[in-house]
């Protein structure tokens, strides 16, 4: 059995106090392996977003504890989980967030920059190979179609070669033949060793997963493993179906 990447212990996150508190999260409990594809599913409102952001340390449950390896991340200051957060974890989000007046390449490299290092050519280069990009270092985003911003978003994820990489709707921003080349490039990293978890809507993104979770109302109500799109989609109707 593969040991865990991620670890969410009773992870519980509330907004708002007494009679207006809302509960996003409720006592959440579960183990990512590592070198898996996860993808979680959800109804509008589930807490699908919230369980990302407290599993990659952008948000801090209310209680419970969410360990990345051996690392406690409710115990760290904010100095310490925002060089964790450099060091040791990826994000790709649904905005691509690249820096206009930057290229391929320079934008790649800003996490190294952030973190202190000064980036070798070599290594970024590299990185862009892995996403088939090396030969758009030198474009600027507005150079490069959707598709081939987002993937040196992932390049720009990856190159601190992350313990785990975090996708928020990753493709939703994507038409579905760019889409699914963005997914199968993920599932090719995950193949070879990186662990994935993704936010999405999308039955299809999901399907390029290992595992799917599906949250309703903070819980978590059920996993498909290995699914098809179809499943997926019929795992969701269902859950639609369920009165509240």
């Amino acid at each position: 059995m593969n040991q865990a990447a991620v670890r969410l212990r009773s992870v519980t996150r509330s907004y708002g106090r007494n009679d207006s508190a809302v509960t996003a999260l409720d006592a959440v409990s579960l183990d990512i392996p590592r070198g898996t594809f996860t993808a979680i599913m959800g109804p509008s409102g589930s807490g699908k977003s919230t369980l990302l952001q407290c599993t990659a340390g952008l948000d801090r449950p209310t209680s419970g504890q969410v360990l990345l390896g051996e690392t406690d991340l409710t115990k760290l200051s904010e100095t310490k989980l925002t060089l964790l957060r450099r060091k040791r974890i990826g994000f790709v989000f649904q905005a691509f967030n690249l820096l206009p007046s930057l290229t391929a390449e320079q934008n790649v490299a800003l996490p190294l920059r952030l973190a202190g290092r000064r980036p070798k050519r070599s290594e970024v280069l590299d990185v862009l190979g892995q996403v088939g990009l090396r030969d758009r270092a030198g474009h600027r985003p507005s150079e490069m179609s959707g598709g081939q911003q987002q993937r040196v978003a992932l390049a720009r994820a990856l190159v601190t070669r992350p313990e785990v990489l975090f996708g928020d709707e990753p493709t939703g921003a994507l038409d579905s033949t760019t889409s699914r080349e963005v997914l199968a490039l993920l599932r090719s990293m995950v193949d070879n060793g990186q662990t994935v978890i993704m936010v999405t809507h999308d039955p299809v993104a999901a399907s390029y997963a290992d595992r799917v979770l599906f949250l309703t109302d903070g819980r978590v109500q059920g996993e498909l493993l290995a699914p098809s799109a179809e499943q997926v989609a019929a795992h969701m109707t269902g859950l639609a179906a369920v009165p509240c």
